[in-house]
């Protein structure tokens, strides 16, 4: 690996599998306390990333992404998650967001860069010839490059 100003926020994780239900998924999200997890096929390859908003999606029906406003659905969450408890027992692979942002080791700070800008993940995997086995978080790289950034301003 290059010499990355975002090495030390590497987190080692075990990938998601795409068979995992919304129920264990976000569980899981919840433990690990990040915004998402990748996850991975039965042949260990990168499917998607299932989170924070992955979950919302799952959780909340589909009609709220053609709404313009939802200021007149005056629900409660409990009432939603009545609704829609089935989603709990749901393959996490139709909510995946799959986009390819896998890295391989020889990332580059600038290529995470681009793909947090480009792409509106929260993680983006690090695999070692194509097997998932780290994430580096949205959060996390701001932070690094933001340190990097205000010591070589303030000098």
């Amino acid at each position: 690996m290059p010499d990355s100003i975002v090495k030390e926020t590497i987190r080692e994780i075990e990938p998601l599998s795409i068979d995992d239900n919304v129920a264990e998924a976000s569980k899981r999200v919840i433990e690990l306390k990040l915004p998402g997890l990748p996850a991975v096929d039965s042949d260990g390859k990168f499917a998607g990333i299932f989170g924070e908003r992955e979950f919302l999606a799952a959780l909340f029906p589909g009609y709220m992404n053609e709404l313009s406003s939802t200021a007149m659905i005056k629900r409660s969450i409990d009432h939603t998650i009545d609704r829609r408890v089935e989603c709990a027992a749901e393959s996490i692979e139709k909510y995946l967001t799959k986009d390819h942002v896998l890295v391989e080791d020889d990332y580059s700070d600038t290529q995470l860069a681009e793909l947090f800008l480009h792409h509106r993940v929260l993680v983006i995997p690090i695999a070692t010839k194509g097997k998932v086995h780290a994430i580096v978080t949205r959060a996390d790289y701001f932070e690094a490059v933001a340190r990097r950034f205000v010591e070589q301003v303030e000098g």
